[in-house]
């Protein structure tokens, strides 16, 4: 069953969406200040719009961008945490990187081949 956009989410339901575990969401908390997801009774964690997108954007910066926990914290607190806004294609047009995929497929095939020689 799916969630209304918006409605809040609990860690169990959060990490398997991200696909970590709950522990490294628990740790998150104790080290980005700005992540305060809403605890009731037995300490549950119900996690409102705002905390997800922050959840998501830290995810983004150390598994993705490959931050450390230091550096992602100093990116969010100069706002410079904020992900870059790709602008929407036009009529008829493609994403800008909808090729990316093919492409790096091919360099990968490139680089195998001439380390393979």
């Amino acid at each position: 069953m799916e969630k209304a956009e918006g409605a809040f989410l609990t860690i169990s339901e959060l990490a398997s969406e991200l696909d970590l575990p709950q522990h490294i969401l628990r740790y998150w908390e104790t080290r980005f200040t700005q992540l305060r997801p809403l605890q009731r009774s037995g300490n549950r964690r119900y996690y409102r719009p705002a905390d997800v997108a922050l959840v998501r954007r830290i995810n983004h910066l150390l598994n993705v961008e490959g931050f450390t926990v230091r550096g992602a914290q100093k990116a969010l607190a100069d706002g410079g945490g904020e992900p870059p806004v790709a602008p929407a294609p036009k009529n008829g047009e493609t994403a800008p990187h909808a090729d990316l995929l093919p492409r790096l497929e091919a360099i990968r095939a490139l680089l195998v081949r001439a380390i393979g020689e």
